[in-house]
């Protein structure tokens, strides 16, 4: 026999011993498959005896939030005591529970953060479930595949919040979308979503095609063309299975038009999204008195922002500094400092800030930066008030609290030329200039200059065109349209 017709046999025999394993395979595979149905049905009905126990005890339906850095005192927390206020005020017979991984504070701690970082006072009290595993969700917990660990982390801390309490409306208010198929599905719970930040994005997408160097995107991987390429791929998978958690949302709310045409591209649910725009106290700068400033001796620039790494505060001291250079150069005696206002949600931005206070004393002007770290909401609004200029830096954000809070104290903003900000905020009121825009270090020094530059009554001027704008950001503005999104969810609870 030639060693064809062998190879041959032998093929032929291969051949027929799959043949003959085809249908046991088959066979195991429908097995696995109706196992792990029976699997989710009874963890289902597991978890909905769960609920209907509580319902019976309580008499009452809950709405529950998952927020697990409820107490970090950052402009998304705001949305949520907001939306919290707002259902208790509007819902009188509804229990409210919020899903917390700040372990080191009690329920009434947190409350009085919310009074004092943002003049926020709850009508009722609610209840908090203090979550063990947040650490699943932390960046720092995933040095590589961040996007793809904190997600798989997050389900796993929504499994636990989900087994803690099964609630009859679930609400992500912080953009952990991978948990919304495990309460819509095995919780049977209705779900909604706040969504501040998409976790990805056309333009990371096109950070990463075009090999652009940025925070999230280091120098090794944008120089190499093959690492590019596999993160390409990596991206583009990770936003398919993001787009198909997001769908699961029965009510989607986004705070800008920059996230609500992301949020359009990937969950792909045009007629359950909607924009609300988050609640900015307003009303309490709007008592800081508007006056020309021409008399000053000194001037500050004050920037309000979380310590994290896509605030970019970097930018801001190395383009402070090169104001600073330029003054000198000219001659320029005028006092000026940097002032930056944020809240340290933990070790890693708590180092972070030491790394900015040691840039700070490598260019020479740590006596001219000062640092205010998770200060009062007093605090806030002197320093604001004594500022001229307000600063934001931030590519790419999402809407930008503090650069409405700055218009709304009469400063004249310096904001990024991208995201919420140049779509939302800082646009033209009746013709008249709002604020301005800059991209990069020279930019933003250039912007600064000139800002100090201009006439007292111009920049009176255009501190009254910002002040005029930002009515359209108020509380009231959030509540009325965040109830007005609500309502077809709050209307299926059963009472």
């Amino acid at each position: 026999m030639s060693a064809h017709d062998q190879l041959v046999m032998y093929l032929c025999e291969i051949t027929r011993l799959l043949w003959k394993l085809l249908l046991p395979l088959l066979l195991l595979c429908m097995l696995l498959v109706a196992v792990l149905v029976l699997l989710v049905l009874a963890v289902r009905l597991w978890l909905q005896s769960s609920r209907n126990a509580r319902r019976a005890r309580e008499g009452r339906p809950t709405v529950a939030f998952f927020h697990p850095y409820c107490n970090a005192g950052g402009g998304g927390e705001r949305v949520l005591w907001c939306a919290i206020r707002a259902l208790q005020n509007r819902y009188a017979d509804i229990n409210f529970v919020v899903y917390t991984g700040d372990l080191g504070v009690t329920g009434q701690q947190i409350l009085e953060g919310a009074r004092q970082h943002f003049n926020i006072v709850l009508p009722r009290p609610v209840r908090f479930v203090f979550l063990q595993h947040r650490v699943l969700v932390e960046p720092g917990l995933f040095p590589h595949f961040t996007l793809l660990g904190q997600s798989v982390g997050s389900i796993f801390l929504g499994w636990e919040a989900l087994t803690e309490l099964v609630p009859d409306l679930y609400v992500d208010s912080m953009g952990y979308a991978f948990t919304l198929p495990l309460f819509r599905y095995l919780g049977g719970c209705s779900v909604g979503s706040y969504v501040h930040y998409p976790t990805i994005s056309t333009d990371m997408l096109s950070v990463v095609r075009e090999r652009n160097p940025r925070f999230n995107n280091p120098d090794f991987i944008s120089n190499s063309l093959f690492l590019s390429a596999f993160k390409l791929v990596y991206y583009c998978l990770f936003a398919v299975l993001y787009g198909m958690a997001g769908s699961c949302s029965d009510v989607i709310m986004v705070n800008s038009s920059w996230t609500l045409d992301h949020i359009l591209s990937l969950w792909r649910s045009p007629n359950r999204t909607s924009v609300v725009y988050p609640p900015c106290d307003v009303s309490a700068f709007l008592d800081v008195p508007l006056e020309e400033d021409g008399d000053r001796k000194s001037h500050s620039i004050v920037s309000v922002g979380q310590f994290r790494p896509e605030k970019d505060h970097r930018l801001q001291i190395r383009a402070f500094k090169k104001v600073l250079d330029r003054r000198e150069r000219s001659g320029v005696r005028e006092g000026l400092k940097l002032v930056l206002i944020g809240g340290c949600r933990n070790q890693e931005d708590e180092d972070r800030v030491l790394m900015l206070r040691g840039l700070c004393q490598e260019l020479g002007i740590a006596d001219r930066v000062e640092f205010k770290l998770n200060v009062s909401f007093e605090e806030l609004k002197r320093q604001m008030s004594e500022a001229t200029i307000g600063l934001h830096t931030m590519w790419n954000e999402h809407f930008g609290i503090g650069v409405v809070q700055c218009m709304a104290a009469g400063k004249v903003i310096l904001a990024h030329k991208s995201g919420g900000p140049k779509l939302d905020i800082v646009r033209p009121v009746d013709g008249g200039q709002t604020g301005f825009l800059a991209e990069d270090e020279d930019s933003y020094a250039e912007a600064i200059e000139k800002i100090l530059a201009l006439p007292p009554d111009s920049r009176l001027q255009i501190r009254r065109n910002a002040r005029q704008s930002v009515a359209r950001f108020s509380d009231q503005e959030f509540e009325a349209c965040f109830l007005a999104a609500m309502e077809p969810l709050m209307g299926t609870l059963e009472r």
